[in-house]
């Protein structure tokens, strides 16, 4: 039987701890900048890659957009399908890896918001496969909004220190053992209680990126206009030249 990989037992049973993690909390203002790049055009079929519990396609559901989710996580699925209940809203929610989507030339927009699969794969030829199911995925002309570690970041600054900062009781901690400046991958060791209070301890590791990497591997998806900002939470803007204070980048590709 293949072993599990760390993000795959990171979110089993974790769907409530998820919705209360720090990074979770900047839905609207990232609606509102999602809805701006896409000019409030409802016609516009969206996918959200790695939706986690469907926080961004209630959203925009809500809001009137026509939204498919799909993550690898049969518990954080199945919590978003409880939300979306909820609030009685028909949207489908389904399990699939981003490495091998069944779509081709389906959807206007794919939005991938905070390392939903991408980058968080167990090599960079993975972490490509997804970047390449999304762009199958998408029409001829079509726009992709995402985020993805800053590869300048770790340069400058402690990757540990950044989580200590944004950390709160009963998060998920994470303590960074080695950025490997060859790999540009971060060693790490995240703990956390899940949803029926077990302790979980997993070896991880994350693939940063720089921008001139991200620009190439979009080209060579065929994405024409390629714009990298500095990611903030909950407050994406244009006006955010990426820097080396900025733990997250944003991308706005289109072809």
């Amino acid at each position: 039987m293949k072993k599990k990989q760390w993000y795959e037992t990171l979110f089993e049973n974790y769907a409530q701890k998820y919705d209360d993690e720090s990074f979770t909390q900047g839905t609207m203002g990232e609606c509102d900048f999602i809805e701006q790049e896409i000019h409030h055009n409802k016609q516009l079929k969206i996918i959200d890659i790695g939706c986690g519990t469907g926080r961004h396609s209630i959203e925009l559901t809500q809001r009137g957009y026509s939204v498919t989710g799909i993550d690898l996580s049969e518990s954080l699925l199945g919590k978003a399908r409880e939300k979306a209940r909820q609030k009685g809203l028909q949207i489908d929610f389904v399990k699939h890896d981003a490495r091998d989507l069944p779509y081709e030339d389906q959807f206007d927009v794919a939005i991938m918001m905070c390392e939903g699969g991408f980058p968080l794969m167990e090599t960079d030829e993975m972490n490509f496969e997804i970047l390449k199911n999304v762009a199958k995925s998408l029409k001829v002309h079509s726009k992709f909004i995402f985020t993805t570690l800053n590869g300048l970041f770790p340069l400058f600054h402690s990757i540990n220190d950044f989580h200590a900062e944004g950390h709160t009781e009963d998060n998920a901690t994470y303590d960074s053992k080695n950025f490997d400046l060859m790999t540009f991958r971060d060693y790490n060791i995240t703990r956390i209680v899940d949803d029926n209070g077990v302790e979980k301890e997993l070896e991880c590791n994350e693939r940063y990126y720089v921008p001139t990497e991200i620009t190439w591997l979009l080209k060579t998806l065929g994405f024409t206009k390629i714009e990298i900002f500095g990611a903030r939470l909950g407050a994406f803007s244009r006006e955010d030249t990426l820097a080396t204070e900025d733990f997250e980048m944003l991308v706005v590709a289109e072809r």
